[in-house]
C-alpha cells in the first residue's frame, strides 16, 4: 500500500461468487482521480459547490461487492518513512545509490494509520496488526483523512474577495536605476527582502554572469530550487559556453532527491563541475560566488541568503538576500568553496560564522558578550527569529543571560524549547510566533553588543542539526544602513504585531496577541507589503 494513498477498509456479510466470506475487503482509490470533484451549479444548488472522491465512494462502495451486504466503509491512509538509506561512505556513486533508493520511498515502514473517527475497533485493530503499528501509532481523524487535497479548491473558484488581494514585489531602487547588476553591487552593498522584493535580481545575477565574457568563474550552493528553475538553466548556458562552473548540489534535500539529482545530471552533461558536499554534513548555506575579470584585477562578486534558490518559495517565505563585492566576505565564501570541494584543513575566515565550525561557538559567545554588558551595568539585549530553538547550550546561555538583566525577544516559527516568563530564569525572555499570508523563514540574530548593533543573516536555525550536522552560513549586515533595514523591516514589525502574533506563556501554550479595545491593529505582513511592494495597475 503507497505511502499517503487514500484507501478503504471494508466490513462485509455473505459470500462471493466463489463461496468466500472473508467479512473485509480494502479499496485503494484510484491515484489518477482528482480527490475533490467540482459539481455542476444545477446538481450543487449553488454556484460553487464540490464533492469529496471519498464520499463518492463511500455512496457507491455496495456496489462492488455484489451479492453482499456492506456493514461498514472506513476511509484511512498509512504514512510511510519517507528517509531514504544510502551509506554515503560505503557507495561509489552517491547520485546513482540515491536514483535506486526513490522508487522505494513510497514503500517504507509504516509509522503512522490515520482513519476516520467511526471506524469500529475490530477494523482498527486489524490495520494496525497489517502494518505492524501498535495503538499510540493510530490516530483517529473526524473528516477527510487528508485536509491537504482542500488547497485545490481556492484556484478553483473566482472570489477574490475570498482570496488575498494579489501585489507587485518592487525592485530595490540600486537596481532599478541601474540594471547591469556587477555595476549596481560595486555601488554597495544590495539588500533583497522577499517576497516584499523581487527575486528576479538573483536570476538576473546569474543570467548576466553566464552571459558576461569577462566572467571566468561561477559557483553555487543548490538546497531547494524546483524541477523548472531559470536559475539552473543559466548555470548550465554558462558551462556550455566554457565558463568554470562549480555547484554543490545536496542530494539529500527531504522530497526535493529528484529534481536535484536530475539539474546535477544535466549540468555534468553541460561540463559543470557537481560536487554533492561532504559525507554526514547537508549543505545547508544559501551562497553564489561569482569571479569576473576587470581593470583592477579579480574581482568577486557574491550572493548570500537566508532561503533557497527557488524562485516559487520566493514568492511564498519571507527571506533576505545580501549582493556585495566586499573583499573579505568574498574571500570567506570562496574559503567555504573550497572546504567544499576539495581537501584541508577549516580556516579562519574574515567576517562569516560557519557550521559545523564556528556558527555555534560564535551565537554563544555574542550572547555571553551581552551578558557581560549586563552585569556591568551597560544596556544589553538580543533579538533573534528563526524557524526553531532547540540546541540545549544556547537556551542554558540565554537563560543565564536573563538571569543577568539581559532583555531577550524570540520570535521563533515553529518549535521552541525554551521558556519564557519563570521568575528567577526567564522572566526577562520573550518568545512569540508569527503565522500569516508567508512562511516566516528568515534568521535574523541582532545582538546589542554596548551600540555596536551586530545584525547577522543566517540559513540555520539553533537547532544541534543546524550547529554541528551541516553547512550552514551565517554572515554580518556591515552597511549601516542595511543594518536599520534589517532590524526595521525583519524584527521591529514583529515584536508588535498584534494580529497575526502568538505570545508564549511559562507553560508553553501560546496566547493570540489582540489589539486592546480601542486600540490600532498592527500586522506585520501587511505593514510590509504596504512599505515595500509596489502598486498594481
Amino acid at each position: 500500500m503507497l505511502n499517503k494513498s487514500l484507501n478503504f477498509a471494508i466490513e462485509l456479510d455473505g459470500k462471493d461468487a466463489f463461496g468466500r466470506a472473508s467479512g473485509a475487503a480494502i479499496v485503494q482509490a484510484p491515484r489518477s482521480l482528482p480527490r475533490v470533484i467540482k459539481l455542476p451549479p444545477e446538481i450543487a444548488g449553488c454556484e460553487h459547490g464540490f464533492v469529496f472522491l471519498s464520499s463518492i465512494l463511500h455512496a457507491h462502495v455496495g456496489e462492488l461487492f455484489s451479492g453482499m451486504e456492506v456493514k461498514g466503509c472506513y476511509q484511512f491512509r498509512v504514512t510511510r518513512n519517507s528517509n531514504l538509506f544510502v551509506d554515503e561512505e560505503e557507495v561509489k556513486n552517491l547520485r546513482e545509490a540515491l536514483e535506486g533508493e526513490l522508487p522505494q520511498r513510497n514503500f517504507g515502514n509504516a509509522v503512522r494509520l490515520e482513519v476516520a473517527d467511526n471506524c469500529s475497533p475490530e477494523m482498527a485493530s486489524f490495520l494496525l496488526g497489517q502494518f505492524g503499528l501498535n495503538q499510540e501509532d493510530l490516530y483517529q481523524v473526524n473528516g477527510p483523512v487528508n485536509l491537504v487535497r482542500l488547497m485545490q479548491i481556492p484556484d478553483r473558484v473566482d472570489r477574490p474577495d475570498l482570496k488575498y488581494p494579489p501585489f507587485l514585489p518592487s525592485m530595490p531602487p540600486t537596481v532599478a536605476k541601474q540594471p547591469d547588476m556587477f555595476q549596481a553591487i560595486r555601488g554597495g552593498d544590495i539588500l533583497l527582502h522577499h517576497p516584499y522584493q523581487s527575486f528576479t535580481p538573483v536570476v538576473d545575477f546569474i543570467q548576466q554572469a553566464a552571459q558576461d565574457p569577462a566572467v571566468l568563474a561561477i559557483k553555487q550552493t543548490i538546497y531547494r530550487t524546483g524541477s523548472e528553475s531559470a536559475l539552473m538553466a543559466a548555470l548550465i548556458k554558462a558551462a556550455q559556453s566554457g565558463k568554470e562552473v562549480t555547484v554543490v548540489v545536496e542530494l539529500m534535500a527531504r522530497f526535493d532527491e529528484e529534481a536535484n539529482i536530475n539539474w546535477a545530471e544535466r549540468l555534468e552533461d553541460a561540463g559543470a563541475h557537481v560536487v554533492y558536499g561532504v559525507v554526514g554534513y547537508k549543505t545547508h548555506a544559501k551562497m553564489l560566488l561569482v569571479v569576473r575579470r576587470e581593470e583592477s584585477g579579480l574581482r568577486r562578486y557574491i550572493h548570500l541568503g537566508t532561503g533557497n534558490y527557488h524562485p516559487r518559495t520566493a514568492k511564498l517565505y519571507t527571506d533576505f538576500g545580501l549582493f556585495t563585492c566586499n573583499e573579505e566576505i568574498g574571500s570567506d565564501v570562496n574559503d567555504i568553496f573550497m572546504q567544499l570541494t576539495g581537501l584541508g584543513k577549516a580556516s579562519k575566515l574574515n567576517h562569516l560564522l560557519q557550521s559545523p565550525f564556528t556558527l555555534h561557538s560564535g551565537m554563544m559567545e555574542a550572547v555571553h558578550r551581552e551578558t557581560a554588558h549586563a552585569r556591568a551595568g551597560r544596556k544589553a539585549f538580543v533579538v533573534a527569529k528563526m524557524n526553531a530553538l532547540l540546541e540545549p547550550e544556547i537556551i542554558s546561555a540565554l537563560y543565564e543571560a536573563s538571569k543577568a538583566g539581559v532583555r531577550i525577544d524570540l520570535i521563533i516559527r515553529g518549535v521552541c524549547a525554551l521558556r519564557p516568563g519563570i521568575p528567577g530564569l526567564s522572566e526577562n525572555i520573550r518568545v512569540r510566533s508569527v503565522i500569516g499570508r508567508f512562511l516566516e523563514h528568515s534568521r535574523i540574530f541582532y545582538f546589542h553588543n554596548d551600540g555596536a548593533h551586530d545584525v547577522y543573516l543566517s540559513s540555520a536555525d539553533w537547532m544541534q542539526r543546524n550547529f554541528f550536522r551541516r553547512v550552514e552560513a551565517c554572515f554580518p549586515i556591515l552597511d549601516a544602513k542595511l543594518k536599520k533595514r534589517v532590524i526595521k523591516e525583519g524584527l521591529e514589525p514583529y515584536l508588535k504585531d498584534n494580529c497575526q502574533g502568538w505570545e508564549m506563556d511559562a507553560d508553553g501554550n501560546y496566547r493570540h496577541k489582540c489589539p486592546r479595545r480601542g486600540g490600532k491593529a498592527l500586522c506585520a505582513q501587511m505593514q510590509l507589503l504596504q512599505a515595500l511592494t509596489q502598486p498594481l495597475k
